[in-house]
């Protein structure tokens, strides 16, 4: 591709039934072992193959772009909390891009330009990742909690930590002027 030429526009066939308010920001045609399809990212998340709905910036624990492969791990809200979701890991997806073009960097962008703060903390028997993470269309912060493997998320003495680290952390990244 030349300095100015630009990727091929996305094919009606393969454009996802986009929100009102929502626009593509890049695309990829992928295969990922269970058939081809296409990623598309958005400014309020992530198209992928085969799941008919998208997946929000904010609910992507992770993304790794290997060069070839975006490997993409999805969270699954496991319980609501007061004050916050728990949440666990999906099975991670991994998709082949022959053509990445832009993608890869536009889902970095949007997912780590989604975590506003994010703390690994000890709890009794185990840990927990403690995250605020912004979300397109939403005021203010979504907190999540990612418990370590191993660690007892239904102990009461986990749920009360838990709950002061939360409240710890929205104390500390609260507006002073507010």
């Amino acid at each position: 591709m030349g300095l100015f030429s630009r990727k091929p526009k996305l094919p009606p066939a393969d454009r996802p039934p986009l929100a009102a308010d929502e626009r593509v920001l890049g695309w990829a045609a992928a295969g990922n072992g269970e058939g081809d399809g296409v990623l598309v990212a958005t400014n309020l998340g992530l198209w992928l193959p085969g799941r008919g709905h998208r997946v929000g910036w904010h609910d992507l624990l992770k993304a790794v772009w290997s060069g070839r492969e975006l490997t993409v791990t999805p969270a699954e809200r496991v319980t609501e909390r007061d004050g916050y979701l728990v949440v666990a890991d999906c099975p991670a997806e991994t998709y082949l891009l022959l053509d990445p073009g832009d993608l890869p960097h536009q889902v970095r962008a949007r997912v780590t330009r989604s975590v506003a703060y994010t703390a690994h903390h000890p709890v009794p028997g185990g840990a927990a990742r403690i995250a605020a993470r912004r979300v397109s269309g939403v005021d203010g912060l979504t907190w999540t909690v990612r418990y370590d493997p191993g660690t007892p998320v239904d102990d009461a003495e986990v749920a009360a930590e838990t709950d002061r680290l939360v409240a710890a952390a929205r104390a500390a990244t609260a507006p002073a002027d507010v």
